[in-house]
């Protein structure tokens, strides 16, 4: 009797896979049997316990369309029968002031401007639309990661980076509305005060307006990430998934 042969692994790329929400989605799908194709602006670490992990990361500079590009070329050379059945464009970049301070609008130079639409904002459809045969391919699934601060002033986030997130909320829908009609899906994600290594001081007085009384944690966004890949949301285009504790309402 001869062994049936082993599936191929769904594979996804991520972008920001180092820490918070995009260390807890390398967890979550590797589990469940995903290769995951990380991105970041760092190599690969020695002391990371992902064994997969030299193998399927990419060092990239989110920051320059150059290396962008470069990267969108290295992750196609290492997509097995050419298709990539989701990416998840996770990497965001929220510069601060002196101390740790806002940058609103009056204080945030032009090039810090540039910066964060670029990694935040122009990266995520280089992407898309780089490795779009791909994803046509696997008929796959974009999840854009926005942010409670791309809808109303924060008290933390600075300008640059909100407004960086709304203009991705609305891509989002532009994406749903013309990738949709390849057969891929696209939708966001829009985390509030999520238990990561960069909180803010003195996040503790938004959780006490927070329904729920706490912090989310990463695991419960990478759970909705993991739906949204998957056929439990086979119907689900263009939609913008709060995940606050009822922040937002």
């Amino acid at each position: 009797m001869t062994a049936e042969p082993e599936a191929t692994p769904r594979i996804m790329l991520l972008t920001g896979a180092s820490r918070g929400i995009g260390h807890a989605t390398v967890k979550r799908f590797s589990a469940a049997g995903w290769r995951v194709i990380s991105c970041s602006r760092h190599a690969f670490p020695d002391k990371c316990p992902w064994g997969a992990g030299p193998e399927d990361h990419i060092q990239v500079d989110l920051s320059s369309p150059a290396s962008t590009k470069a990267a969108i070329a290295e992750v196609k050379r290492r997509l097995p029968d050419g298709r990539l059945d989701a990416l998840v464009n996770n990497a965001a970049i929220s510069p601060k002031g002196d101390g740790g301070s806002r940058l609103g609008t009056l204080d945030t130079d032009l090039e810090t401007w540039v910066d964060v639409f670029q990694v935040n904002f122009f990266a995520p459809i280089m992407l898309a639309r780089g490795l779009s045969a791909e994803l046509e391919k696997a008929q796959g699934s974009v999840v854009n990661v926005t942010s409670i601060a791309g809808s109303r002033v924060h008290p933390f986030a600075g300008a640059a980076y909100a407004t960086s997130k709304a203009a991705l909320a609305s891509l989002t829908r532009e994406m749903a509305s013309d990738f949709g009609r390849r057969g891929i899906r696209v939708n966001s994600i829009a985390p509030g005060e999520i238990d990561t290594a960069i909180l803010s001081p003195g996040t503790d007085r938004i959780v006490e307006q927070i329904p729920m009384q706490r912090l989310g944690t990463p695991d419960e966004v990478a759970k909705i990430i993991y739906v949204l890949c998957t056929d439990t949301s086979s119907y689900l285009n263009g939609a913008e998934i709060h995940i606050n504790g009822g922040q937002h309402v």
